[in-house]
């Protein structure tokens, strides 16, 4: 387990909610999905794993991130 700093959440289209997160001895992003979509049906979107392509999500606005 690594120690990560909070960078912003999205909700994707099919209601998972995606947190995203930098890696604070590495610097790299990474993305955990923090709960799932209800009507969500893809099995890559678990509670509480990485996505595997982080880049498709994509970044909050600042604004969004501190609300």
């Amino acid at each position: 387990m690594s120690l990560v700093r909070l960078l912003g959440f999205t909700t994707l289209t099919c209601g998972c909610l995606v947190g995203r997160y930098r890696e604070v001895s590495t610097s790299r992003e990474v993305a955990y999905v923090e709960e799932k979509g209800t009507e969500c049906h893809l099995h890559g979107h678990r509670r509480n794993h990485t996505l595997s392509a982080p880049s498709i999500i994509p970044m909050p606005s600042p604004l969004a991130a501190r609300a």
